[in-house]
């Protein structure tokens, strides 16, 4: 498991929006793939995954509001993608995969219980492949579906334990306090303590390589993938073998001699075949360059890099470059260099939603909402599972002020992604506030404070949503929602209190 950044512990929402509360009961034993090594089964003072998964959605429930959790749309679709394309080849094919971007120049990816992976974006920018970070992720999902993070949760000393009851005591304030932020920093800042007393054995390292060797094969990512980030990382950090050298990653990731041979000659008895990193990897590397961008001193520099490689590489690469700094451009309100930047991301690559994405985003920059919505439509006919560009869309009708119509798009796409995008329920309650249904905006404020974490936040929408109906069939759904609400903090409370003890 590798460190997780200062900041982005703190508060994660459980993606899990209109399921029912989560049950703590015991799942079945996970199963594991022939030919790989086995640490043996979770002893019964392990947590059962179910109670994993609850505290997976705590923690996370609070980390949604961190500054460092990336909302990014794009980014977030492209990881999870690929954490599911991996996870469908991993010992348990039930296996719960979340993977989210964290706001990060630094090289470093992390797990926590219940299946959550954050992976920095100094970790995408820093890949030379769609395989490199393939192999990392894979790498992480060993470690969850190998149940490491629940036996060192009850393996652990007793200071660490404390620190553990510390985390489920700040989850708890945060719990009866809603939207809190100060008790949320509190529990994820803790959280992040954990994460990094959590060493795993040699034992543990080699049985994540070999699990995550696995799935990275089988989903048809390069299976030198990990193994050619970790000697990019060693090369560029002067890292000596065998120690942890004061590199992030390394510090909580120890690599051996051992552990790099033997995914040498693991790779060697494959066939020697082409991996070819997709368009999307490129167009996402490059947003995740842009949105680390921050301070002003790293603009100039970013700006080289990228013009560079306009200039240099060929296809999606070169493409993906020009995009970067027609998005640069169009933050600093330059609109005529972003238009110019996107007319070069166009040449020489085939139609890309990204492309049309930055199309639309700037257009609504310049306030110009019909064209954003013309384009973000035509582009949503062709690539209907592009999240970012029904979010343009929705943005688009809510600006031309057409809130009913934006309501009905918001519901139909709430239907395909009831849980990947908080931001949809957000947008969906400000336009039917706007289009006179004061009481369902409310229930989509609920939802999204749901998604949040902000289980009181929640309950409150609710009350006051029943409050504005007198129709008694729209009464009793709403009693029925507060009712498995209620249920739900209730569970989560008896959780928390267990580690809190």
């Amino acid at each position: 498991m590798l460190s997780v950044p200062s900041s982005i512990k703190r508060k994660l929402a459980a993606v899990v929006l209109v399921a029912a509360a989560p049950t703590l009961a015991s799942a079945p034993a996970l199963a594991q793939p022939m030919g790989l090594p086995s640490m043996g089964a979770a002893s019964g003072s392990d947590l059962s995954p179910a109670m994993e998964r609850a505290l997976g959605d705590l923690i996370i429930a609070q980390g949604r509001r961190d500054p460092t959790y990336v909302h990014d749309s794009e980014i977030n679709q492209y990881l999870n993608d690929m954490g599911k394309r991996l996870a469908r080849y991993a010992p348990n094919h039930n296996l719960h995969v979340d993977v989210f971007g964290v706001l990060s120049p630094q090289f470093n990816a992390f797990a926590l219980p219940g299946g959550y992976i954050g992976i920095n974006t100094g970790l995408i920018v820093q890949a030379g492949s769609e395989s490199e970070v393939a192999g990392v992720v894979a790498h992480e999902i060993a470690h969850v579906t190998q149940r490491h993070i629940a036996r060192g949760l009850t393996q652990q000393k007793q200071s660490e334990m404390i620190a553990m009851a510390s985390v489920a005591a700040a989850l708890l304030a945060a719990l009866a306090g809603g939207v809190n932020v100060a008790s949320g920093v509190a529990a994820f800042g803790q959280a992040a303590a954990i994460d990094r007393q959590l060493g795993y054995s040699r034992d543990a390292e080699r049985e994540a390589d070999r699990v995550g060797f696995h799935m990275l094969t089988k989903a048809g990512y390069d299976p030198n993938g990990l193994q050619e980030m970790f000697a990019k990382l060693m090369n560029n950090a002067q890292f000596n073998m065998g120690t942890s050298g004061g590199n992030a990653y390394f510090s909580t990731h120890p690599l051996s001699i051992d552990r790099m041979t033997d995914m040498q000659n693991r790779t060697q008895l494959l066939d020697k075949n082409q991996y070819p990193s997709s368009d999307a990897f490129w167009y996402v590397r490059a947003r995740a360059l842009v949105l680390q961008t921050i301070e002003r001193h790293d603009v100039t520099r970013v700006v080289d890099k990228l013009q560079d490689e306009g200039r240099r590489l060929k296809g999606a690469q070169r493409s993906a470059a020009w995009l970067a700094l027609s998005e640069l451009a169009s933050q600093r309100r330059q609109y005529e260099d972003a238009k110019r930047f996107l007319g070069y991301a166009r040449e020489g690559v085939k139609d890309s939603p990204y492309i049309e994405r930055q199309a639309a985003a700037l257009a609504l920059a310049q306030d110009n909402a019909s064209s954003a919505l013309s384009i973000s439509r035509s582009a949503l006919a062709r690539w209907p599972n592009h999240r970012a560009l029904a979010e343009i869309q929705a943005r688009a009708l809510q600006k031309l002020g057409r809130h009913a119509e934006a309501a009905k798009f918001l519901q139909e796409q709430i239907k395909k992604w009831p849980a990947e995008s908080p931001v949809l329920y957000q947008l969906l309650a400000v336009n039917l506030a706007d289009s006179n249904q004061p009481a369902q905006a409310r229930r989509a404020m609920a939802d999204y404070y749901v998604l949040t974490g902000a289980l009181p936040s929640a309950m409150a929408q609710l009350q006051q949503a029943r409050e504005m109906t007198q129709n008694f069939h729209e009464q009793s759904r709403i009693d029925a929602e507060i009712r498995v609400l209620r249920t739900r903090m209730d569970q989560e409370k008896a959780l928390l209190e267990k580690f809190s003890s």
